[in-house]
């Protein structure tokens, strides 16, 4: 062991600001597929409680210490929220335009970044992702007063309470930190790909199983098609048959269209597999025989936010 230095140049670290905050609404299912700005985010303050000791006697003496449960809590400062926050603050729209209170609170997750700084680099030595998930907001307090000759925007504030999502291997968990002076460039840019989304593809907070196998993995693979049924180029292909298409990715969006050669779209159902690799693409009614058609493989990218080039493949019924 080496022997301690105290204050060593770049070594004098500290934590400040709050930016980069994004919204995740809860869906069905305890996911958060679709996250927005959050723009005049001023603070947040997190605040955990429990973790008490109990104390247990035994022989006259202190026998041992009893924890209590830990919760995780929070506080949000702001001067705006965006629109999709209306229902987890207990809004709703009955007109365009007009909303009433005291409604069901919608629970959601949150995202936002401080940075970190030291001696050497000021705050761009780094930064760090604070996730939080199953946020519920408590009612707030809004004051408003007359404007004076010195106008004060109205900051607003939100108490929070959670329930943690599950954690493979540890306790159910409520907070998420990404240090980017810790973690794997590469890999910190694909979960940032997720959690604030690209071009076509929508941003969403992953679960922290999915963000430990990102980090502890090789990384995600490049987006490619694995197997299409009919095969490209085949012939004599049923004009029953569903096509069948396998990524090696879990997918997030696509628009894979059927059509016949000379362009005329065939109205199809989908169904993707529990796994969100493989696709069924079943025909309405029946093709025509003796047919060439097209499967166009557009708009397909993955949950890592990877895109795949457009591709066509043919096949003629028989």
């Amino acid at each position: 062991m080496s022997k301690l230095v105290w204050d060593a140049a770049g070594k004098k670290l500290y934590e400040t600001g709050v930016n980069k905050g994004v919204l995740y609404p809860m869906a069905a299912g305890g996911a958060y597929p679709l996250g927005v700005a959050w723009n005049g985010l001023t603070s947040v303050s997190e605040s955990p409680s429990g973790a008490e000791a109990n104390p247990v006697y035994a022989n006259n003496v202190k026998y041992l210490n009893i924890i209590s449960a830990e919760e995780f809590g929070a506080s949000i400062g702001a001067y705006t929220y965006p629109d999709e926050f209306a229902v987890c603050d207990g809004s709703a729209n009955i007109a365009p335009g007009i909303s009433i209170g005291q409604q069901p609170r919608k629970s959601f997750g949150l995202a936002y970044c401080t940075a970190i700084g030291n001696d050497e680099d000021g705050i761009d030595h780094g930064y760090k992702i604070h996730l939080i998930y199953g946020a519920m907001a408590a009612p707030s307090e809004k004051g408003y007063s007359t404007i004076a000759e010195s106008p004060e925007a109205i900051e607003m504030s939100w108490e929070l309470t959670t329930t943690p999502v599950i954690v493979p291997g540890f306790k159910p968990t409520a907070s998420l930190v990404i240090d980017s002076t810790k973690t794997d460039p590469d890999k910190l840019a694909a979960l940032e790909l997720i959690l604030y989304g690209t071009t076509g593809v929508d941003p969403r907070l992953p679960l922290p199983d999915e963000i430990a196998s990102i980090v502890n993995g090789a990384g995600p693979s490049a987006l490619a098609m694995s197997t299409i049924v009919p095969a490209d180029a085949a012939t004599a292909i049923a004009v029953g048959s569903s096509i069948v298409i396998t990524f090696n990715n879990k997918i997030l969006k696509e628009a894979i269209t059927l059509m016949s050669a000379a362009g005329v779209v065939v109205p199809v159902s989908k169904t993707w597999d529990a796994a969100g690799k493989v696709l069924t693409v079943k025909p309405v009614s029946n093709l025509s025989a003796a047919t060439v058609y097209l499967t166009a493989l557009i708009g397909v990218s993955d949950i890592y936010g990877q895109t795949l080039a457009n591709v066509a493949k043919k096949f003629t019924t028989a």
